[in-house]
């Protein structure tokens, strides 16, 4: 089964299946189509996976997170006048990770040659018929498209004209970003000519990338146009394979990547909600709502504060944040009657036995922060938060600029199987509107801004160079009696793991089909430190008890939360498009979802 963003895309995933390779093989063309059609992604920006290995029957990690590049300091940022590094430009990109995490999920996991991967992707390059979604995108984004040379080259097609992004259905050439894999696909053939090794082969394709002249035109072009990545910056970074963080939920393992994202966010929701009978109070009664709520909120205080990367930290907590005894304690603090307008970081340090060492800096932290009548306000999402449209009871003045972005998002990439390998990835980054580096044709990533400049909002994710900021991106794969039980990932900001928790309990608690649940009807808290989008803080502070609903909810519901001290809002559609697939070992047989509001597409065989 192949399940991706795009239709295309999709194809080429089940193309490689048909030709005898395995998830991993089909998983990597997936996410090279993705890149190539800028399904809210490009080549410059990175990817994280979770893959089921069926012979060691564990799951492993894949960090192909790019890291901040030389000079990006929180002086060189504030100096430019920023609370938070920017949106968009060669300033808000990381170094690319999409290409080494690609060659080295290839590489290690995967049977097919890098040409074979490829070859749907360099065909697409080479002229497909541009969607409409991909389209508006870019005449939406020209004004900015504009300020960058080698982005207005590819994408402004008809430069001048009334319309000046393609059409729906044009053909649409990337000449440039062809060269850039065919040269990649000529050093891994090169490399077998010399008599290297298939692995060895991959690699050398992915050296011509980080360290040849692709590289040197990389860096050219983001210099060019202001950006501060280098050759070394390149040259040293390499994806990390890792262990996963799990927990198990009623017999079932589920796994997260590190606290690099913030995938341990729904773990820790899950030990909080342990304490609770989900099913008795009913999907999304008032009291489910609520306890959701309450305990995401608990857990994106923890995230907000404690997530970082933990090769530049060894002292996040995070043992004690995914405890059964932290996860009750914090359950202890929901009020069931009222919301929070104040939830708080908790003290997981505890847990582990350890004295936390931030305590004043939390209460400097609550003094300056705790929101109150004139600053909770309506919630604005800055970026790739896909969640609801015609938000009616909205007051908020930018509604057109978050109807633009909410469709956006990244993609994600499910892929399973008959021998037993699934891949779940959410890869993201050089997203449009994008900056080209040189004549590459990669869009560079934008997710720097994921950094913070001031420890007082997190002392773990404060920008440095060679840190990886803590990111949204949030694959998800759940076994249980050690073997597959669930793979499912979502596009959309700070709500995905706000989504993926509901998917979860949809089927674990209530007994959806992987199809029901990709369709449900979630709820979204905004009672959350933003992670994208906005450079001052006003646009990044949480908003209390802001509550976005499906527009269908019962009347009487929407009233008895408002009583509750909710702010809500209405929306047609209430999370991005989830992904998943389902193994039903009773028969044998696997479950694909696919979610109903966006281009995404599942083929299975």
């Amino acid at each position: 089964m192949a399940i991706t963003g795009k239709p295309l895309a999709a194809t080429a995933g089940a193309q490689l299946f048909q030709q005898g390779g395995n998830a991993v093989d089909a998983a990597c063309a997936m996410l090279a189509a993705t890149c190539t059609m800028w399904d809210v992604l490009s080549w410059g920006g990175e990817t994280q996976a979770l893959i089921y290995h069926p012979k060691l029957k564990k799951v492993i990690a894949i960090n192909a997170l790019g890291v901040a590049p030389t000079g990006a300091t929180v002086s060189f940022f504030k100096g430019k006048g920023y609370d938070f590094p920017p949106e968009y430009g060669p300033l808000a990109a990381l170094t690319p990770g999409t290409p080494g995490g690609l060659c080295h999920m290839l590489a290690e996991y995967g049977t097919k040659s890098l040409a074979e991967v490829l070859a749907p992707a360099m065909e697409m390059a080479k002229g497909y018929p541009i969607d409409a979604q991909t389209a508006n995108s870019i005449e939406r984004g020209k004004d900015r498209i504009k300020q960058w040379p080698y982005s207005k080259k590819v994408f402004l097609v008809h430069e001048g004209g009334e319309r000046e992004a393609p059409e729906a259905g044009e053909i649409f050439v990337q000449a440039d970003l062809l060269n850039t894999l065919t040269k990649m696909v000529e050093a891994e053939k090169a490399a077998l000519r010399a008599g290297k090794g298939r692995k060895a082969a991959i690699m050398a394709a992915n050296d011509r990338f980080y360290k040849g002249d692709i590289a040197d035109e990389f860096v050219r072009g983001s210099k060019e146009q202001g950006g501060l990545i280098t050759k070394e910056d390149l040259a040293k970074w390499k994806p990390i394979e890792e262990e996963p963080l799990k927990i198990n939920y009623k017999g079932i393992d589920v796994y997260k990547l590190r606290e690099w994202t913030q995938g341990p966010s729904m773990l820790q929701a899950l030990q909080i909600l342990k304490n609770y009978d989900l099913p008795n109070m009913g999907y999304n009664s008032v009291d489910y709502i609520h306890t959701v709520y309450q305990a995401m909120n608990l857990a994106f205080a923890d995230r907000d504060f404690y997530y970082g990367d933990p090769y530049f930290s060894r002292n996040i907590p995070i043992k004690g944040l995914l405890s059964e005894e932290y996860g009750k304690q914090r359950a202890g603090e929901i009020d069931p009657k009222r919301n929070n307008p104040a939830t708080a970081p908790g003290d997981p340090y505890v847990f582990e036995g350890k004295k936390n060492p931030f305590l004043a800096l939390l209460k400097e932290r609550q003094e300056r922060f705790t929101p109150t009548e004139k600053n909770k306000g309506e919630f604005v999402p800055k970026h790739d938060v896909t969640s609801s449209s015609n938000h009616e009871q909205s007051t908020n003045p930018l509604d057109e600029e978050y109807m633009d972005r909410l469709w956006r998002g990244t993609t994600t990439v499910e892929a399973a199987d008959a021998d037993g390998w699934v891949v779940s990835i959410t890869p993201s980054g050089g997203w449009l509107p994008a900056t080209i580096a040189g004549n590459t044709g990669v869009g560079m990533s934008q997710r720097l801004q994921s950094f913070v400049l001031d420890s007082l909002i997190n002392p773990f994710n404060v920008v440095e160079p060679g840190k990886r900021p803590r990111v949204t991106l949030t694959p998800s794969m759940a076994l249980k009696d050690g073997k597959p039980y669930l793979s499912f990932a979502v596009q959309g900001g700070d709500t995905q793991d706000q989504n993926l928790l509901q998917y979860f309990l949809n089927m674990v608690e209530f007994n959806m089909t992987a199809q029901q649940a990709s369709e449900a009807a979630n709820i979204n808290s905004n009672q959350l430190w933003l992670s994208l989008g906005g450079t001052k803080m006003d646009d990044r502070k949480p908003r209390a008890g802001s509550l976005l609903l499906d527009r269908k909810t019962d009347p009487k519901t929407i009233e008895a939360l408002k009583t509750m001290g909710y702010s809500i809002q209405l929306g047609d559609r209430t999370s991005g498009p989830i992904n998943a697939i389902f193994f039903d070992e009773k028969h044998g047989s696997l479950w694909g979802g696919s979610s109903n509001n966006g281009e995404d597409y599942g083929i299975g065989w």
